[in-house]
């Protein structure tokens, strides 16, 4: 099978979804699929860095199931939409194990700190471009809310992420001086 079908070199791309739909490829719903395929890469890399700077997370933290989820979400943008009510209290359970272990934030802080923190910090970026994305897709199509909830946990995941991810570097937060 050959990657490339040059059907799409005109500016259209095949969708399937419960009908099979040919869009412009600057459609929101593939700027969406674009910005979620953005993040897995992203995130892919933040594992990669964690592994290389020999952090072992003492939580049953799994980025791969994280990827995972990005991918049924993709799918649930278009067709099939069986996203577990449980995925946002993952998140949730993460967040709370680690933020019980950080330091009171007192201030805000800026990107920054250790190599896997700052790459947290891009993946909670992108999530939060993706979060814009499927607000936007929802103006014209039905968006599952699960979606919408796990995106918007998914930043304060990375956000808790990259304090932690310097905590356990001994970094210190990088706090906005003004």
């Amino acid at each position: 099978m050959k990657i490339y079908t040059k059907t799409g070199d005109r500016g259209t791309t095949q969708v399937y979804s419960k009908e099979v739909l040919r869009l412009s490829k600057d459609d929101i719903l593939l700027d969406n699929y674009g910005n979620l395929d953005e993040l897995n890469s992203q995130i892919g890399l933040l594992h990669a860095f964690i592994n290389e700077h020999n952090i072992t997370l003492p939580y049953p933290i799994d980025l791969g199931w994280i990827q995972n989820t990005l991918f049924a979400i993709g799918f649930a943008m278009s067709d099939d939409d069986n996203l577990s009510e449980d995925i946002s209290k993952t998140l949730e359970t993460w967040i709370d194990l680690m933020t019980a272990e950080l330091p009171a934030q007192t201030s805000f802080i800026l990107p920054g700190g250790s190599i896997p923190a700052s790459q947290a910090h891009v993946c909670r970026t992108i999530t939060r471009r993706a979060e814009r994305t499927l607000v936007a897709l929802g103006n014209d199509r039905e968006i599952n809310p699960i979606a919408m909830q796990f995106t918007n946990r998914l930043s304060d995941f990375f956000f808790t992420t990259a304090r932690f991810l310097n905590y356990l570097s001994k970094v210190n937060d990088i706090k906005v001086t003004q």
